[in-house]
């Protein structure tokens, strides 16, 4: 199977800066969202693909590891990765500076298929994401 990776660039804007001028650590999560939606359409299983094929699938846990602060108006790589796709969605995030290639931040999270019907939770990911996951756009 082929590796999944996709990286997006965004430049930080006023609003995700706190009062010591540096990205509020919350803003972070919300960067990966953005990376993790641009992978998932890699494959046609982003979040309205994933309800319309009867599953959820919640972030259950994310980590983080702050390097050196992004400031206000620094554009940002952040690639995300799929490292994991058997029993849970595990995905990898890299945060950089474009102009210095200088890596600020790093983590992942982990999603898991919740079928949408019954609440149950899956311990295998549902047949659909290996069947997206193997066809080639």
């Amino acid at each position: 199977m082929r590796e999944w990776r996709h990286g997006i660039e965004v430049e930080v804007p006023f609003h995700d800066v706190d009062v010591m001028a540096v990205v509020w650590h919350g803003h972070y999560v919300k960067y990966f969202e953005i990376a993790r939606c641009a992978l998932l359409q890699q494959f046609d299983y982003d979040y309205p693909q994933m309800r319309d094929s009867g599953y959820l699938w919640p972030v259950v846990e994310c980590r983080l590891k702050y390097v050196r602060p992004a400031r206000y108006g620094q554009r940002l790589r952040i690639e995300a990765r799929l490292l994991e796709h058997e029993n849970r969605l595990k995905i990898g995030y890299e945060i950089h500076d474009v102009a210095s290639g200088e890596r600020l931040t790093r983590g992942y999270t982990i999603q898991v298929a919740v079928e949408a019907a019954s609440g149950e939770l899956q311990f295998v990911s549902p047949a659909i994401l290996f069947e997206r996951l193997n066809r080639e756009r």
